[in-house]
């Protein structure tokens, strides 16, 4: 089995997840709490490795969007709660949250008779989170009728509810109104609830982007994704913490070559070598997560100088003008985002028309996922063989 001469890698600095969480916190007071959001395997960081470093960090909880994501990190050991982000109605999906102690999200009142039901068969409890659509219109009973299924939910023995919560659609938008609107809809349902003589255990509503921006919602529970990751929302909230990335994208150079003037690069010719040129194939490409439509748009690192990437990106491998790159050899790495390149998440996002979640979460599971606090020096031309391209 490979261990050091990966073709292309991605490696994570966990000591920038801890820095993320220690930054995030700063921001609550006690006894607000931190979710950590580990969901899509940490966004492509690695969930196992990422949920352990935000717990020892100061996050009280992780967040998961499938059963599945649950169970793998109470295989590796990890106690902390773990709430499933996603709806799960099955009858092996109920019975596996209570063996391994997850606690899902409850959605509306059929999702909730149906736990209630399950649960009565094999004497288990377990405890929930109700969600309330405040204007996200994806999961959550409407806010006009959370009322009714908090106390319906209430009545239902195997049932506890944990935490009431919410989710906002555009809190990352400089117009904050419709986000105020969702704020707004979610108090009232508070406010009503208390009124009745019912206090949650906990309620939340912030991601990240509201967590930094509006402090007065912060409320028992922050959820932060992107932030723990050491990405901001948004430009406009860069100013509130010192964030670090922590994910960095790397390959090896498997051939370098002359080309003349008049040459064409890779499929569709979208690259005609205006002059004489030397260029480096690169083993990396759209089936790892670089973005297709990056061709010819990004500048990489190689050898401490930046470099043009050049025609379409293929699906495993892509070229890059090394011309003016000294000593220039087979099995050197590359950096295409994050560490010494020029590009960030957000750099790729801005280019392809996306979002800097959806670049994280591209970089495919055949990439392995490195500590770099864990590993040794990959710069090393010597641990490369071409055998294994």
């Amino acid at each position: 089995m490979l261990k050091q001469n990966h073709r292309a890698w991605v490696e994570v600095d966990l000591s920038a997840i801890k820095h993320n969480v220690q930054q995030l916190k700063s921001l609550l007071t006690a006894p607000t709490e931190l979710m950590a959001i580990v969901k899509a395997d940490a966004y492509g960081h690695g969930a196992i490795d990422v949920s352990q470093v935000a717990i020892e960090a100061g996050a009280a909880w992780l967040g998961v969007a499938t059963i599945p994501e649950g169970i793998q990190l109470r295989h590796a050991g990890i106690t902390a709660p773990i709430v499933i982000l996603g709806a799960t109605n099955g009858i092996d999906e109920i019975k596996a949250i209570a063996e391994y102690r997850l606690q899902p999200t409850i959605c509306n009142p059929k999702q909730a008779l149906i736990y209630h039901e399950v649960l009565a068969t094999i004497q288990e409890q377990v405890s929930v989170h109700l969600k309330i659509d405040t204007g996200m219109s994806r999961l959550g009973v409407n806010w006009q009728e959370a009322m009714a299924f908090v106390q319906l939910v209430q009545h239902l023995p195997n049932l506890e509810i944990t935490s009431i919560y919410s989710h906002f659609a555009t809190a990352d938008d400089r117009d904050r109104r419709f986000m105020h609107l969702q704020a707004q809809r979610f108090e009232q349902v508070i406010t009503a609830l208390k009124a009745e003589d019912f206090h949650a255990p906990r309620i939340h509503i912030c991601n990240t982007a509201a967590m930094l921006s509006e402090p007065h919602l912060h409320y028992d529970i922050v959820r932060t994704g992107l932030g723990l990751y050491g990405l901001y929302p948004a430009p406009h909230l860069q100013s509130y913490l010192d964030l670090r990335p922590a994910l960095t994208v790397k390959a090896r150079i498997t051939q370098v070559k002359e080309i003349s003037a008049g040459t064409s690069v890779s499929y569709g010719q979208s690259f005609i070598a205006p002059q004489d040129m030397k260029m480096a194939t690169v083993a990396i490409g759209y089936a790892d997560g670089i973005p297709r439509g990056l061709s010819n748009r990004i500048r990489v690192s190689v050898n401490g100088q930046k470099v043009a990437q050049i025609g379409t990106i293929t699906m495993d491998q892509c070229a890059i003008d090394v011309s003016h790159v000294p000593n220039i050899n087979v099995g050197d790495v590359v950096t295409f985002l994050g560490s010494d390149s020029e590009n960030t998440a957000d750099d790729w996002a801005n280019l392809v028309g996306t979002i800097s979640w959806e670049i994280l979460c591209g970089f495919k599971h055949r990439l392995p996922r490195i500590n770099i606090t864990k590993t040794v020096d990959l710069t090393d031309r010597r641990l490369f063989s071409s055998d294994h391209i």
